[in-house]
C-alpha cells in the first residue's frame, strides 16, 4: 500500500510538471508568433482591401501602357552613387524627461521618423480633426454588418487604441509642436519625415496643413532637428504635378536651416522625398521625372533630389528601379503584413538595392493596432510585448546595415504605431491601452538606446 501511494504521488507530480512545461512551451510559441509571423499576410483579403490601390495597379498599367510606348527600354541613368558618408559620431545619453535642450541626446540624422500634423481640436481649429475619425467599414457588406459604424466623439472617445499624454491636441498648438520636437530630440532621432499634401489639399478626414510647415521648421531648428517631406498620394499625382510640388517645396522651404539635405558619397547635398503609395503610378510616368532622359526630368536641375519609393510587393523593387527612384522604404510597422514590412525579406531587398545603386531604408515600428478605426482588423494587430517587438524590429534592421533607418511612427495614433508619450485612460465607454508597466516615455528611451547602438555599429561598418 505504501509503495502504491508513493507511485500515485509520483505520477501526480509528473503530470503537473508535464502540464506546466506544455503551458510554458505554448506561451513561448505565442510570443514568437507575435514578434515574427510565420508568413507574410499581405496576400490575404485584408491586405488587398486595406491597400485597394494594388488592385487598381494592373488595370492602370494595362490602360496606360499603349499610350506610353514612346519610351524606349528600362535603362535608368543616375547622377551619382548615393551611399552616405555623413555619420554622426557624437555620443548620446539617455535623458530624463525634463532636461534642457543642450543636455538632450545628440540628434542622429540617419534616424528618420514619420510625423503627422493633421490633428485638430476646437480651441485651435474650431472643431476636432482626425481625433473624431470615422469607423471604416469592411469591404464585404456581410462582414461590415457585424461591426459598429459612426464616428468617434472626442475628447473622451478618440480614434485611437492608446491615449496621448497631451490629450486630443491640435497640431497647430505651439506648445504641442515644441513638446513633440523635444520628445523626438530626446529619442535621438534626427530627421522628421513630415506627411505633406500640396497647398489646399488634404486627406479625406483632414484639412490642408501646408501653412503649418514654417512653424514646424522653426521649432525643429530650435532642437537641431531636420525636416524632410513624405509626399502623400494626392489627387492626380503624376510626373508634372510632382515636378511642380518639388519645386514649390524647395523654393519655399529649401532655404530654411532645418530643411534636410542628404550628403552623398560624391559630396552632393540633396533634398530627400519619401513618396507614399508610389506604386499606384506606373514606372514610365515616374521615369519622365526621375531619369536623365525623361521628358519632365528633374535630374541635374536645381530641383534634383533623392526620391524614395514605397515598396509593398516584391515585384515593386523592379518597378522602383525602372522608374528612376533613388531608393525604397517599407513603412508598415506590421511584420508580416506586406513583403516589404516582413523582416526576413530585408536582407534580400538590401542586396537588390546594393547591386542596383539604390538606398534601402527599412521601417521599424513599436507595434500595430488600428481596431479603433478598423474594428474588423484584429488579424494585423501586433502586440508591443512591453517593447520587445520594437527591439526585434531594430535588431532586424541593423542586421542588414542600412544607411538610414526610418521609424513608423512618432504620432500615427490611428494605427497604434506611435512612440509619442501615452498615458493610461479609462472612460465610461473605452479602456485605452497604455505602456505599463513602463513609463509614458519608454518608447522614446528605447529609440534613443537603439540610435546609440546604431551609431556605434555604423562606425564599425565604415572602418
Amino acid at each position: 500500500i505504501l509503495n502504491y501511494d508513493i507511485m500515485a504521488r509520483f505520477r501526480r507530480r509528473t503530470c503537473i510538471i508535464l502540464l506546466l512545461f506544455i503551458l510554458f512551451i505554448c506561451s513561448i510559441m505565442m510570443a514568437l508568433k507575435t514578434l515574427r509571423p510565420d508568413r507574410a499576410g499581405f496576400g490575404d483579403p485584408f491586405g488587398l482591401g486595406l491597400l485597394p490601390e494594388l488592385q487598381q495597379r494592373t488595370v492602370l498599367l494595362e490602360n496606360k501602357q499603349n499610350s506610353l510606348s514612346r519610351f524606349q527600354g528600362d535603362t535608368v541613368t543616375r547622377a551619382s552613387n548615393f551611399h552616405s558618408v555623413a555619420v554622426n559620431t557624437m555620443k548620446a545619453s539617455k535623458p530624463p524627461a525634463n532636461k534642457p535642450e543642450e543636455e538632450l541626446s545628440s540628434p542622429n540624422y540617419n534616424f528618420h521618423i514619420f510625423y503627422y500634423s493633421w490633428f485638430g481640436n476646437p480651441q485651435f481649429d474650431g472643431k476636432y480633426i482626425h481625433w473624431n475619425h470615422p469607423l471604416l467599414p469592411h469591404w464585404d457588406p456581410k462582414i461590415a454588418n457585424n461591426y459598429p459604424k459612426g464616428r468617434h466623439n472626442p475628447p473622451e472617445d478618440i480614434g485611437a487604441n492608446f491615449y496621448p499624454e497631451l490629450g486630443s491636441y491640435s497640431s497647430k498648438d505651439p506648445s504641442v509642436i515644441e513638446a513633440h520636437m523635444k520628445q523626438m530630440r530626446s529619442a535621438s532621432t534626427g530627421v522628421i519625415v513630415l506627411s505633406w499634401y500640396p497647398p489646399g489639399m488634404a486627406d479625406e478626414n483632414g484639412e490642408p496643413t501646408d501653412d503649418l510647415v514654417p512653424v514646424i521648421l522653426d521649432y525643429a531648428h530650435k532642437y537641431s532637428l531636420k525636416v524632410t517631406f513624405h509626399i502623400e498620394p494626392y489627387k492626380d499625382r503624376d510626373d508634372r504635378s510632382m515636378y511642380h510640388n518639388v519645386k514649390y517645396i524647395i523654393d519655399k522651404y529649401g532655404g530654411h536651416p532645418a530643411f534636410y539635405r542628404h550628403k552623398t558619397s560624391t559630396g552632393r547635398l540633396l533634398p530627400m522625398f519619401y513618396v507614399y503609395d508610389s506604386y499606384v503610378t506606373i514606372p514610365e510616368i515616374w521615369a519622365n521625372l526621375l531619369t536623365v532622359s525623361g521628358s519632365q526630368s528633374i535630374r541635374n536641375t536645381p530641383y534634383d533630389a533623392l526620391f524614395i519609393a514605397l515598396l509593398v510587393e516584391e515585384r515593386h523593387k523592379h518597378d522602383i528601379h525602372r522608374s528612376g527612384f533613388d531608393g525604397m522604404y517599407t513603412y508598415f510597422a506590421t511584420n508580416g503584413f506586406s513583403y516589404g514590412s516582413s523582416h526576413h525579406n530585408w536582407a534580400s531587398l538590401k542586396a537588390f538595392c546594393d547591386s542596383n545603386n539604390l538606398m534601402f531604408i527599412p521601417s521599424v515600428g513599436p507595434g500595430y493596432i488600428d481596431t479603433s478605426i478598423r474594428p474588423w482588423n484584429n488579424h494585423n494587430t501586433r502586440n508591443r510585448v512591453n517593447g520587445k517587438y520594437y527591439e526585434t524590429a531594430f535588431s532586424a534592421a541593423l542586421l542588414v546595415r542600412p544607411e538610414i533607418i526610418s521609424i513608423t511612427s512618432f504620432n500615427e495614433w490611428h494605427e497604434g504605431t506611435q512612440i509619442e508619450k501615452a498615458v493610461p485612460k479609462r472612460t465610461g465607454q473605452v479602456v485605452y491601452l497604455d505602456y505599463k508597466p513602463h513609463k509614458p516615455n519608454v518608447y522614446l528611451e528605447l529609440t534613443q538606446k537603439w540610435s546609440e547602438k546604431y551609431r556605434k555599429e555604423q562606425e564599425q561598418w565604415l572602418m
